[in-house]
């Protein structure tokens, strides 16, 4: 079995006594590309010179790249994009394309090509974000789950290495910077944003954690002392769509009855409350989404929450992230 395998690329040039993949016509394995993922396209390119060539096709990426692909590339400087070959598009897509100051970032699944876009906790009016007595910013390598520099113009093999190196597509927002609550009543966070998301079926979550974190020789901690009322009272997630679509539900962030030897669940790691989803017909008109939380009942303070972001990602993706979905 070991010499077959080891055959695969031979061709009727070849060492091997009879035809291989090396045979087959490039068009043709370019035409079974179009089938299979990117990383999974990546992989195969490192058979023979047909599949590598067939996996630099044009055809072959721009099958990959939503409808509207231009529209996230108008987000970017031209010169970044021109004379660029479709491998290289969706290359450069895939990583995080910032908008709106920096505050808001939109890229490509890298598995499914589909549209994904964050909003950071500085693209959304918090009440009493500018009074140091109440919140704070706080640097963090947190904000994100992990980053890539320079896809472009690599070539393909640097690109298939770092594709398969994330074989779940999963990307995060590279914001690098959260909102901290120390302590205030009347807590609301609201937001909008207007993207011309394809057609899909999306899901719309906040990313919470409750308490203060840092690292202490080198490892993480977390800090408790600002942590209170989130178990008294739910805190309200809502978002509604330009086309009348909405959604609500109430989460309490805090979880006291299960401070015993089993500990607590819900503090000190990263939590992404799903408050619902939201169907896109077509990219045009531009949709419009309003989203807030808020927990306003003043008859008792809160405090110790971190605010990360805002996630809209193609609701069947969710299931490929990492743990900590409340649904």
């Amino acid at each position: 079995m070991g010499a077959a395998v080891s055959g695969l690329g031979d061709g009727a040039n070849g060492s091997g006594m009879g035809p291989g993949l090396g045979d087959i016509p490039e068009s043709c394995v370019a035409c079974v590309f179009m089938y299979l993922t990117p990383p999974e396209i990546c992989n195969l390119a490192r058979l023979n010179r047909a599949f590598r060539g067939a996996a630099s096709s044009d055809s072959v990426w721009e099958s990959k790249l939503p409808p509207n692909y231009q529209d996230l590339l108008d987000l970017l400087p031209a010169e970044r994009y021109q004379n660029l070959s479709k491998k290289d598009i969706f290359a450069l897509l895939s990583r995080p394309v910032p908008f709106d100051q920096g505050n808001k970032e939109a890229w490509l699944d890298r598995v499914t090509g589909r549209v994904c876009l964050a909003v950071s906790a500085r693209g959304m009016a918090i009440t009493g974000i500018d009074d140091r007595r109440y919140w704070n910013w706080i640097p963090t390598e947190e904000s994100s789950l992990g980053g890539f520099t320079g896809w472009c113009l690599m070539g393909l093999p640097a690109l298939c290495n770092i594709l398969c190196t994330c074989p779940s597509g999963i990307v995060k927002a590279w914001f690098n910077i959260v909102a901290y609550l120390q302590q205030i009543w009347w807590f609301e966070v609201d937001g909008m944003v207007k993207f011309p998301f394809p057609a899909d079926t999306y899901t719309l979550s906040f990313r919470l954690h409750l308490g203060r974190f840092s690292k202490r020789l080198g490892r993480r901690v977390c800090n408790f002392e600002h942590t209170h009322g989130w178990d008294i009272k739910p805190v309200r997630f809502e978002f509604s769509t330009s086309d009348g679509q909405r959604a609500s539900c109430e989460f309490c962030l805090d979880d006291t009855e299960h401070d015993d030897a089993n500990g607590n669940h819900k503090r000190g790691c990263w939590i992404d409350y799903k408050v619902g989803e939201f169907v896109v017909s077509d990219s045009e008109p531009v949709t419009e989404v309003r989203f807030s939380m808020k927990q306003i009942d003043c008859t008792h303070s809160k405090g110790g929450l971190c605010v990360d972001s805002l996630f809209i990602i193609p609701s069947d993706l969710k299931k490929h992230k990492r743990r900590g979905v409340l649904k």
